[in-house]
């Protein structure tokens, strides 16, 4: 039997420990600056919606990625058991780059896990795009759909796009 304490609990947006949110603001700081304006500008506008809010709380997973540990993320799902999730090797991803143009976003449901649901990423995408037409969704790629990806359009020289 759900008591009503229960229900009430299970209806409280997620929160993030200090802790937690330092992890978050040294992750966005790896970022170049026209895509952390972004995810900042998209994190505001769903945590001020009352419905998004309470559905999880966007985080990010990962920002800067050394060439090492994107081999590791390389051989996943090849020599490592697991599903492929790249196919960048090391030096290969805007991963790899400092500040970076590229971040991968998940989600903080009420019950403390994690969650990729691609449903709120699409969600998160639209914030994303709206907040920057610089932002690319790695949802909307046609071979590899990597939804949890956003980065910002980068050069032939391996600048960054943002102006």
């Amino acid at each position: 039997m759900t008591t009503f304490s229960s229900q009430k609990a299970a209806r409280l947006a997620p929160q993030l420990s200090a802790t937690q949110q330092k992890i978050q603001a040294a992750r966005l700081a790896q970022a170049v600056p026209c895509l952390a304006e972004a995810y900042a500008e998209a994190l505001a506008r769903w945590l001020g919606d009352p419905v998004l809010r309470l559905a999880g709380r966007p985080i990010i997973t990962e920002c800067y990625r050394s060439p090492e540990r994107q081999e590791e993320l390389y051989a996943q799902g090849r020599s490592k058991p697991g599903t492929i999730v790249t196919y960048k090797r090391g030096g290969q991803s805007n991963h790899n780059l400092r500040p970076t143009p590229a971040l991968d976003v998940a989600f903080v449901l009420a019950d403390a896990s994690v969650s990729w649901s691609g449903l709120l990423l699409s969600k998160f995408a639209r914030l994303m795009k709206a907040a920057d037409a610089r932002v690319i969704w790695g949802g909307d790629w046609v071979t590899f759909k990597d939804r949890p990806h956003f980065e910002v359009t980068t050069t032939q020289k391996g600048g960054v796009a943002c102006g």
